[in-house]
């Protein structure tokens, strides 16, 4: 099957596939078995037509952006990893209203809207994915989240329609969305609703935050971001903190010393190295204070 996808898929000209590529290179954690196929649609009907002969050839797949809050087993992939951020990457304004392909960049997108002054996306500058990514799972920061600033949603759904969702639909809650619940459903791109705004004002308060992340976040560091939720009344970093947790490491896996709800790739560790000092932290606070730590980061490919 997997020959019948790449002779469809070359044959069709639909982008650049790679044979066993290492997901260590597509991974904010820098780590990951290599994948047997990976594939970069050139653009929007090509990333539809390829969800399509993937499940055509009934092979296993995942959409991937930026690969952040993302940790990748370090076996490999007997399937196929399809990249939307060269592919579904495309922005288009009308007034306050911003169509934004799947694979856009959060950082990104932020400064570009700042430029044109528009507000409302201020709190994504600094999460490191993908708007897909940021939809998927609520993405959140101060005191603000996707759902804040989301019209609708165009979806392809797992009987290969593309259809959109309108924000009632999409079922948000903290860090959760209606795709966890149908992760066959395949984000394409969104419609959000902005204000509009002082540019100046807006790249300022950008660069204010930051400023204040570099300080406090270990931002030169292979990271997932956040680790974890934080348990209702509770800081999560602050949990890892006063249960001793600080510094913690497995091979070149550590919890930041700098920000106590990040884990750090040091340099050289391996997925299970990362995933055992998650598992750590999970059962030594369990432990210490009878609370469970829910992942923020995604375990892909593990047997779990």
């Amino acid at each position: 099957m997997f020959d019948r996808f790449i002779e469809a898929f070359t044959g069709q000209l639909l982008g650049k596939l790679l044979k066993n590529e290492p997901l260590a290179k597509h991974t904010t954690l820098r780590v990951g078995g290599p994948a047997k196929v990976f594939v970069q649609p050139l653009d929007k009907d090509a990333f539809v037509s390829t969800i399509k002969l993937v499940r055509e050839f009934n092979l296993p797949y995942k959409v991937l952006g930026k690969g952040s809050n993302l940790l990748a087993s370090d076996d490999v992939f007997e399937g196929v990893i399809i990249q939307t951020d060269k592919s579904i990457n495309y922005t288009i304004i009308d007034d306050t209203l911003v169509t934004v392909g799947a694979g856009v960049s959060d950082v990104k997108l932020a400064r570009d809207m700042a430029k044109v002054g528009l507000a409302g996306l201020e709190f994504i500058s600094g999460i490191p994915g993908t708007i897909g990514g940021a939809i998927f799972m609520n993405a959140g920061a101060y005191n603000k989240e996707i759902k804040d600033v989301i019209k609708k949603v165009l979806i392809l759904d797992n009987f290969n329609e593309l259809r959109w969702l309108n924000q009632e639909e999409l079922e948000f809650s903290y860090r959760k969305s209606i795709f966890q619940k149908n992760p066959d459903w395949v984000i394409i791109e969104a419609v959000l609703e902005l204000e509009l705004g002082d540019k100046e004002t807006i790249l300022a308060t950008i660069k204010s935050r930051k400023e204040k992340r570099m300080i406090a976040q270990p931002l030169e560091m292979p990271s997932a971001g956040s680790t974890f939720r934080n348990p209702d009344g509770h800081a999560a970093w602050k949990l890892v903190a006063d249960s001793g947790l600080r510094g913690f490491s497995v091979g070149g896996a550590k919890v930041s010393t700098k920000h106590t709800n990040f884990v750090i790739n040091s340099g050289d560790a391996t997925a299970m190295d990362i995933y055992q000092v998650i598992l750590h932290v999970q059962d030594e606070i369990y432990r210490q204070h009878q609370l469970k730590m829910h992942r923020e980061v995604e375990l892909f490919n593990w047997s779990e």
